[in-house]
């Protein structure tokens, strides 16, 4: 990664304690604005996409038009290896690490010869807390 600035070392730490979250671009310019950063939107695209060059964050291109969204992790976690889960409603996006699941991507893969991306894979429905609200 190259030189370190105070709006990096910002972002970072902001994604670093919302590890649980996929964020846009702009709910992580939001978020730092209200807590008081005067970082730019423009830095906050450009260090995005920094990060995700240099590997530290993972970001999801969830198609349809909609904004891509980042996720800080730690160490080498795979995302290839399991599904997401896209709601329709709250556009909150799921980790899906289910062996039901794992095992549909074995038999693709063993019976027709096709590997599935689970870093791309998005399957779309409406989460529980979205279902209870209704």
């Amino acid at each position: 990664m190259g030189y370190t600035t105070k709006q990096s070392t910002e972002i970072l730490d902001f994604l670093r304690n919302n590890k649980d979250k996929h964020l846009t671009a702009e709910e992580v310019y939001y978020s730092l604005r209200q807590g008081g950063s005067n970082v730019g939107r423009t830095t906050v695209y450009r260090h995005l996409e920094r990060l995700h060059d240099d590997g530290v964050i993972r970001k999801y291109l969830l198609g349809d038009g909609a904004s891509a969204c980042f996720q800080y992790f730690e160490g080498s976690g795979d995302c290839h290896k399991h599904y997401h889960l896209k709601c329709l409603k709250c556009g909150k996006l799921l980790h899906a690490e289910c062996d039901f699941l794992n095992g549909l991507s074995e038999h693709i893969e063993k019976d027709h010869d096709f590997v599935i991306d689970g870093e791309r894979t998005v399957l779309y429905g409406v989460c529980g807390d979205c279902r209870r609200k209704d």
